[in-house]
């Protein structure tokens, strides 16, 4: 966190199976006098965490607590059923929550997706993290229902996972304490994720516009009269009585009369 009697420096929390490296390298290329820190946090403490000033921006599952806190959802992720790898069911490429009932389907305390059911039989006891949870399904007690980030983070020889094609999915959204005025370090943040470039960048990456400088008018020139000659300068020259044209007006001199 920043203060004003402190240099600048960023904290960026983010739960397990969120991966910040793209949005980090660009905030390191825009902001090099900035250092942006990684807090990496538990879905269930992320909220707390951010409300209590432990990181500025954090990475987190939806849904959470949005008491006090701002959220931009960025993206959803599949849901996959982690299985040993000689599984009945690894044969198949997509399995249904439908085919998990005769299974021991694991819920450890950090789970996030939103069930209206639990599928599959419920476990004696609820496993403390997903990667207890892991570890009961290569042990072989049961299997694991998670978003695909998880089961690639966890990913064992011994271990596979399938797609569930209608259960619930995960989304990933980007958080930050919810004040009156949003600091310019979580703006220029928010501005990287949702991919602004530099000039349209609200915060101090922000490049200025160098001012235009005003451009000398041209001097008008007389407008051409018809055939392309120059307009006369005596605008009331023109036709004498009669309909002809003086010496004057035509700027030709005529003969000396004969004395």
């Amino acid at each position: 966190m920043t203060d004003s009697r402190t240099p600048p420096s960023f904290q960026l929390a983010y739960v397990p199976g969120v991966t910040p490296t793209k949005w980090v390298r660009i905030w390191k290329e825009r902001l090099p006098d900035v250092p942006l820190t990684l807090v990496q946090v538990g879905p269930a403490e992320a909220p707390d965490l951010l409300r209590g000033g432990g990181a500025d921006a954090g990475f987190v599952r939806l849904p959470i607590d949005r008491t006090d806190l701002s959220a931009i959802p960025l993206y959803t992720e599949t849901t996959v059923v982690v299985i040993p790898k000689d599984h009945l069911m690894a044969a198949a490429e997509e399995l249904s929550v439908a085919e998990l009932a005769d299974d021991i389907v694991l819920h450890p305390l950090d789970d996030t997706l939103e069930w209206e059911q639990l599928p599959g039989k419920a476990a004696l006891q609820r496993p403390e993290t997903t990667a207890d949870a892991i570890e009961l399904v290569a042990a072989g007690i049961g299997v694991l229902v998670v978003p695909q980030s998880l089961a690639r983070l966890h990913h064992r020889k011994d271990l596979t996972y399938r797609t569930l094609t209608d259960a619930p999915e995960s989304r990933v959204a980007l958080s930050w304490p919810e004040a009156d005025v949003t600091p310019d370090l979580v703006e220029e943040f928010i501005g990287i994720v949702r991919g602004r470039t530099v000039n349209s960048s609200r915060g101090r990456g922000r490049t200025q516009p160098e001012p235009e400088q005003k451009k000398a008018k041209p001097a008008r020139k007389p407008a051409p009269r018809s055939g392309g000659k120059p307009a006369a300068k005596n605008p009331r020259s023109g036709a004498a009585k009669g309909g002809k044209a003086t010496a004057k007006s035509t700027g030709k001199r005529g003969k000396p009369r004969g004395r």
